[in-house]
C-alpha cells in the first residue's frame, strides 16, 4: 500500500518562511512528511487528490480546549448544579469512560473542522484510570495533541502519562499563576527538569494585579511558557511577556462569553507577541477556528474603531486577514510548543494539511484566498484533513465510527445528568 499522496491543482498557502504561497502548485505528502510543494509534481506511486477549486494549507492549531467538556456542548447557561450553571461543578462524577467519550467527541470535532493539533488542558479527575481514557481518545481520534495534565506533581506524574500517550500526543505541564507565586514554583521547576513545556491560566479570575509581572521578575516566565487567557494586563505584564519570550493562548470568544475580560488583541500587537488561538470550553463558544479567526480580528477592528470614535491620535493599523490566519495556524504551533513540527506547509514539517472547498456557495467567487477563509469559511468548507500524513477526513466524510462515539457520548451525558442531578432544560417551541 502507498504511503504517498499527491495533492493536486489547489491553491497552496503554505504559510512557510521558506516557501511561498501558490496561486495553483502541489503538493507531496510522503509518509507522514511534506516532500514537495511546487508546481507540476509527478509521483506515479502516489494517491492522487484532484484539488482544483480547493485551498490547501496547513491544519489549524487549537492551542487552548478542555475536551473534557464536550459533553456538555453548548448548554450556555441551560444547565445547573444547586445553581452552579458550570460543568467543572460535576467533573468528580465522571468516570473513565465518560472522560473517554467526551474527550473523543470533543476530538473528533475538532478534526472535522479542520483542526490537526489540539492542547487538551485537562482538569477532569486525575487519576490514572481517567488520563489514561483520556490519552486512548487522543490516540483514537488520530489528531496530534498536547496533553496538559493539571494539579499533580510532575515528577510522579510524566512518566507514566507518557506510557500511556499515543505516537501524535506529549505531555506538558498545565498550572495556574496565583498570586502566591511560591505555591507553584517547586512544580515549574520540576516540570522543566523533566523537559515538559508548562500551560498556564493566567486570567483575572485567577491571578492578582501583575502576577504576570511579578512571576518574570522571579524568574518563572521563559519560551516553554505559555499563558491562557492573559486579560486585564498592565504595561509592566506586557513588557515582561516580550522581554522573557513567553507565548500566549487567547481564546477570544470564550473570553467574552465567559466573563474573562476583553482579549488584550491590540496590547500584544504593539509589543509584538503574536498569540495563537483557541477554543477553551464548547459550553459557550464555536469548536472551530474560523470562528476564534472572526472574533480575534472583529476585536481588534473595534477596537481601532473606538479610538478613531474618540479623536485619539496614533490610532494603530487594522489587522489583516494574513496576520490572524498565521495565529490560528504558525504561530499557534509555536505557542503549542510543536513549531518544529507543524503550522506550515514545507519539506521536512509533518504533513498536517487541510483541503477547503473554494466551490461552495458561502465563498465563491474566490477574490483572495487568505480572506476566503478568514471571512468566509466554516466548516462545512472542510474537505480533506491529513495528519501526519494520515487522512482523518476524505472528500468530506469523516474517518472514524462516528455513531460509536456519538452513542458514547449520550450515555456519558446521561450519566452524568443522573449522577450529579444536573439540570439540562430543554426550550419548549415558540421559546426564543
Amino acid at each position: 500500500m502507498t504511503s504517498k499522496t499527491l495533492l493536486s491543482g489547489g491553491c497552496v498557502l503554505t504559510l512557510g518562511a521558506k516557501t511561498p504561497n501558490y496561486t495553483v502548485a502541489d503538493v507531496l505528502i510522503d509518509g507522514s512528511m511534506v516532500a514537495e510543494v511546487g508546481r507540476g509534481l509527478r509521483a506515479r506511486d502516489a494517491v492522487q487528490v484532484d484539488a482544483t477549486d480547493t485551498i490547501v494549507m496547513p491544519g489549524f492549531v487549537d492551542t487552548h480546549r478542555h475536551a473534557w467538556t464536550s459533553v456538555f456542548r453548548n448548554l450556555g447557561e441551560g444547565a445547573s448544579v444547586a445553581g452552579e450553571p458550570s460543568p467543572a461543578a460535576i467533573s468528580d462524577h465522571f468516570e473513565p469512560e465518560d472522560v473517554y467519550a467526551a474527550t473523543l467527541i470533543g476530538l473528533l470535532g475538532a478534526v472535522e473542522a479542520g483542526i490537526t493539533t489540539v492542547v487538551d488542558w485537562s482538569h477532569e479527575r486525575s487519576d490514572a484510570g481517567s488520563e489514561a481514557a483520556a490519552l486512548q481518545a487522543h490516540t483514537d481520534s488520530g489528531v496530534r495533541t498536547v496533553y496538559a495534565t493539571h494539579d499533580v506533581h510532575p515528577d510522579r506524574e510524566a512518566a507514566r502519562l507518557t506510557e500511556f500517550a499515543g505516537p501524535l500526543t506529549s505531555i506538558a505541564f498545565g498550572s495556574v499563576l496565583p498570586a502566591d507565586l511560591g505555591s507553584v514554583a517547586g512544580d515549574w521547576a520540576a516540570a522543566r527538569q523533566l523537559g515538559l513545556r508548562i500551560h498556564a491560566h493566567a486570567g483575572p479570575q485567577s491571578s492578582g494585579s501583575r502576577v504576570i509581572a511579578d512571576a518574570a521578575g522571579q524568574g518563572l516566565l521563559g519560551e516553554d511558557v505559555t499563558l491562557v487567557h492573559p486579560s486585564g494586563l498592565d504595561d509592566a505584564d506586557v513588557d515582561a511577556i516580550a522581554s522573557s519570550g513567553a507565548s500566549v493562548s487567547l481564546a477570544p470568544s470564550s473570553e467574552m462569553a465567559g466573563g474573562m475580560g476583553s482579549p488584550p488583541i491590540q496590547q500584544l500587537i504593539d509589543a509584538d507577541i503574536r498569540p495563537g488561538l483557541g477554543i477553551d470550553t464548547e459550553r459557550i463558544t464555536p469548536g472551530d477556528m474560523f470562528a476564534q479567526m472572526r472574533a480575534t480580528i472583529s476585536m481588534q477592528h473595534a477596537t481601532v474603531f473606538d479610538l478613531k470614535l474618540a479623536g485619539k491620535a496614533g490610532v494603530p493599523h487594522l489587522m489583516g486577514t494574513r496576520d490572524v490566519i498565521r495565529h490560528a495556524t504558525v504561530d499557534g504551533a509555536r505557542v503549542a510548543g510543536v513549531g518544529r513540527l507543524t503550522g506550515s506547509i514545507e519539506p521536512g514539517m509533518q504533513a498536517d494539511v487541510i483541503v477547503l472547498r473554494t466551490d461552495r456557495p458561502n465563498v465563491f467567487p474566490i477574490n483572495d484566498p487568505i480572506g476566503a477563509v478568514v471571512w468566509g469559511m466554516d466548516t462545512s468548507n472542510v474537505d480533506w484533513v491529513f495528519v501526519a500524513g494520515r487522512a482523518l477526513m476524505r472528500a468530506g466524510v469523516l474517518q472514524a465510527d462516528v455513531p460509536r462515539a456519538r452513542d458514547l457520548a449520550v450515555a456519558a451525558r446521561e450519566r452524568m445528568v443522573a449522577a450529579s442531578g444536573l439540570a439540562i432544560g430543554v426550550a419548549p417551541r415558540g421559546d426564543g
